[in-house]
């Protein structure tokens, strides 16, 4: 999909009856940035990244201060911090490993990347009954470690790390893939590929399974019910470049319940479908709508090892597929129970469907009142969708990225929505809806007003207003059938009613 070189940004969309109102966290090329509804910025902490950022009761905001620089490290963090309305930094963690890069002295960094979760939080956004600690606590930690495993390549790997560390930045527990890779499902073709190539990022070694997303269970139905496998302790993960969704036993460090790699070991996994390259998967905390199921962001692009084929002649990244989907599904019987995907996005032919598409990066949030909050990160889009698919809050990031003076992108890496109380420190805003713009009359100053169109010539006997197909298009005709190859289906089986 091509974009145009110029295109609105800010808040485009806003119902604000129908939204959870609030304030939206994100990183942004300027810092961490806090915005309400209306796109005002209400506050930006220049210069703090975020690997997300997350806000916390009381106006508090986490993040990091910088990235380790060189050829080996890949996307680790030298430390993770929370600052407070002010920017004053009141907890800092920055021990996970003494590094020696090149001929530097050795200092201590986090290697933080991904995730982390402050105590009294589940998942790190806001649900009725969770309140993150900001002055006490414990925190998970997502973070890298460098070793060799011969059973899985014998290239240097990038593994990842979960750490639980106290306020004072005691490491209390640690959990780490590379330990249980026969528990990962695996199979031979799978492995064959892994071990030529575990996703090499250069000198930093191989990344090979990418975990991106890491929070606990807490409490659900679940294990209310007796099953074992969703102890509320227990750490739920997702892992970009193997396919893999999984939870953790904290008790054990077991794999107890996964998805992935293979989709299509059983008929409930082919009906869910090929995951790929995912993020954010969560269990949906208790009080929310939807509560015990996951929800995760879909990506599509590529991951995964196995068998080559004509697009991954080594078998790295051996899955494709060119739409995202954001999915909430059982966890017990894989059953699908609400998902976003470009057909709800008003995306009728399949050939379309790279309108919503972030092959990396992104995030789904559950809100209060059913939304869900998504950011379809590779293109700097948030929104907020209805159970019944309205986007009824719609947010373009205004800042961009850029490299020798141009700017190449505005990703968003992850977005969190908060309530007005966690920020005390200013009024709560005045909500002022914003209708959408009717793209086919909006023109920038300076250039043609009004329809633009010149003369217009009518033939006879055909209706001038008529909306024609161009370019292999549908028409209106809902009992039209349209050849998506590899079935005919009638749109009017399509069109959400």
């Amino acid at each position: 999909m091509g974009y145009p070189s110029i295109f609105p940004t800010g808040t485009l969309i806003y119902d604000k009856d129908k939204t959870f109102n609030g304030y939206t966290v994100f990183p942004s090329a300027k810092g961490a940035l806090l915005i309400d509804m209306n796109g005002r910025e209400v506050q930006l902490w220049a210069g703090l990244g975020g690997f997300p950022n997350k806000i916390l009761p009381g106006g508090y905001v986490m993040g990091t201060t910088g990235t380790r620089p060189g050829k080996k490290a890949y996307q680790d963090q030298i430390d993770l911090v929370q600052v407070d309305w002010d920017g004053n930094i009141v907890w800092k963690f920055d021990k996970t490993e003494l590094i020696a890069d090149g001929d530097k002295d050795p200092v201590y960094m986090a290697r933080q990347h991904h995730d982390f979760q402050r105590e009294g939080s589940t998942v790190g956004y806001y649900y009725p009954g969770g309140e993150p600690k900001t002055d006490s606590g414990n925190t998970l930690i997502l973070t890298h470690e460098n070793l060799y495993n011969h059973d899985i390549s014998d290239k240097r790997l990038i593994d990842d790390k979960i750490i639980e560390v106290d306020w004072e930045g005691n490491i209390l527990w640690s959990w780490r893939a590379s330990d249980h890779f026969e528990q990962l499902g695996f199979d031979e073709a799978a492995k064959n590929a892994l071990f030529r190539n575990p996703c090499l990022q250069g000198e930093a070694g191989g990344d090979w399974m990418h975990i991106n997303s890491m929070s606990v269970l807490g409490e659900n139905k679940w294990y209310d019910q007796g099953d074992e496998r969703f102890h509320p302790d227990n750490v739920i993960i997702d892992a970009r470049n193997s396919n893999i969704l999984a939870i953790i036993s904290k008790e054990t460090g077991d794999i107890v319940w996964r998805v992935g790699p293979d989709f299509n070991e059983s008929e409930a996994t082919k009906k869910l479908g090929w995951i790929i390259g995912q993020h954010h998967l969560h269990m949906i905390p208790k009080g929310l709508p939807g509560e015990g199921d996951l929800l995760v962001f879909d990506n599509g692009g590529e991951g995964g090892y196995g068998t080559p084929n004509p697009g991954a002649l080594t078998g790295v990244n051996n899955a494709r597929r060119d739409y995202s989907r954001v999915l909430q599904f059982n966890p017990v019987t894989l059953e699908i129970t609400w998902q976003y995907t470009p057909l709800e996005a008003g995306n009728l032919l399949f050939t379309d469907a790279s309108k919503f598409y972030s092959s990396y990066i992104s995030s789904a949030q559950r809100l209060p009142n059913g939304n869900t909050l998504i950011t379809e990160g590779s293109d700097g889009r948030l929104i907020e969708v209805t159970p019944d698919h309205e986007i009824v809050w719609e947010y373009i990031n205004p800042y961009f990225n850029t490299i020798l003076g141009q700017f190449t992108n505005n990703m968003v890496y992850r977005a969190y929505r908060v309530p007005y109380e966690w920020i005390p420190q200013v009024k709560k805003p005045e909500e002022i809806s914003v209708e959408p713009i009717d793209v086919e009359t909006f023109r920038v100053p300076g250039s043609l007003v009004g329809n633009g169109l010149g003369k217009v010539t009518t033939i006879a006997g055909v209706d001038p207003n008529a909306r024609l197909m161009t370019g292999g298009g549908a028409s209106e005709d809902e009992d039209e059938e349209i050849n998506f190859c590899v079935a005919t289906v009638k749109k009017s089986d399509l069109i959400k009613k």
